[in-house]
């Protein structure tokens, strides 16, 4: 199976509601996907979302790291060579993760379809399905808690909060959430580098003293500050998740060393693909560190490998996949079934992603 050529195209899906973070507010989701065709008339799909206020990944840097690097380093090359593969992308251009975790997942796709195995059962094949959380995005209180109160209807156990847009207000958004859901479900919390990190342990502590009851928080402080992550995860009554800091397997490293954080969030965008993750899996269960899968706001096709990794690995107990859920349509045929909380992944080979429809190829524009 020698690969012939890549197309690139983009896909616009628009989302139920507006997704607002302490970073951002997005109305769609708006990717650049990835096809690398092979002489066996197989493709293989991969995505990347340009999302440059966390990886710097944009979309004409994405578009300029295939057509200046990528495409050059696989074209022509046999699927079967596939560690060679892996490795000569990583190294054929320093950062653009996101671009890089298109192509990976596209030839993870290729790999399964030559073999004829799905590629959950190639990394471990540990189960087929996952429970998601479901984002509820920053607003007012009573906002917040209606949307809380909206997932619950839905059939969802466990909430992901965005905090951070004015932390004088943080511990009102979560009470307001609390109370109206009850104790019965799972709340963790995402701040998205918002709070220094004295201002998280004591907002933290806060809302437990409160009896919020917070099962974890994600990235409270600056991404680039492992002493201040460190800092709040000694003194904190709630698990901190690293997430924005771990950009790599180096990163996870460092962290896991420093014991700057009680868990790992793996997201394929941040740390360039499925093998790369692969690494950082690994080093978790050496740590006995647990880890999540997670993603950008994504399409099905990027969030669909994730559920491939998630099946495969015990050592990640924590899932965070609900992009596909959060949009308002799915242009995308195979694949994982997004069943509200519940995900099953498909068994056909490869990841299983059959057509996508609405793509706009940027050769015909």
């Amino acid at each position: 199976m020698k690969i012939t050529k890549v197309r690139l195209g983009t896909i616009s899906v628009p989302l139920r509601v507006p997704f607002k973070t302490a970073l951002r507010t997005v109305n769609s989701v708006e990717d650049i996907i990835v096809e690398i065709h092979t002489d066996t008339g197989c493709i293989g799909y991969g995505e990347a979302p340009p999302t440059g206020a966390i990886t710097g990944d944009t979309t004409g840097a994405i578009i300029g790291a295939f057509n200046d690097h990528i495409t050059k380093t696989l074209v022509g090359r046999e699927v079967d060579e596939f560690e060679n593969l892996i490795q000569d992308l990583n190294h054929c251009i320093v950062k653009n993760s996101s671009a890089k975790a298109a192509a990976d997942m596209a030839l993870w796709d290729l790999y399964g379809q030559l073999y004829k195995i799905p590629v959950y059962k190639i990394l471990g094949g540990s189960r087929n399905k996952l429970i998601t959380d479901i984002t509820i995005s920053v607003n007012d209180p009573e906002e917040m808690a209606r949307d809380a109160i909206n997932a619950i209807e839905r059939g969802y156990d466990t909430l992901k909060i965005k905090v951070g847009i004015d932390p004088t207000l943080d511990v009102a958004r979560l009470s307001a959430v609390r109370n109206a859901i009850g104790k019965n479900y799972r709340i963790r919390i995402d701040a998205n580098q918002a709070w220094n990190p004295k201002q998280a342990v004591r907002l933290l502590n806060d809302m437990q003293e409160q009896l919020l009851d917070i099962e974890l928080v994600e990235q409270p402080v600056k991404a680039h500050d492992f002493e201040g992550l460190r800092y709040v995860t000694q003194h904190s009554h709630v698990p901190v998740l690293a997430d924005e800091s771990v950009f790599s397997a180096e990163d996870a490293l460092t962290i896991l060393q420093m014991k700057a954080a009680d868990l790992i969030n793996i997201k394929l965008m941040k740390c360039g693909g499925i093998s790369n993750a692969l690494k950082i899996t690994t080093m978790a269960e050496l740590a006995g560190v647990e880890c999540m899968i997670g993603c950008m706001l994504e399409a099905k096709v990027s969030v669909n490998a994730a559920v491939h990794l998630g099946c495969a690995k015990q050592i990640i107990t924590k899932i965070d996949l609900d992009g596909p859920v959060l949009c308002s349509e799915d242009p995308i045929e195979g694949g994982a079934v997004f069943n509200e909380k519940e995900i099953s992944v498909s068994d056909a080979p490869g990841l299983g992603i059959q057509k996508i429809n609405g793509l706009r190829y940027l050769d015909e524009q």
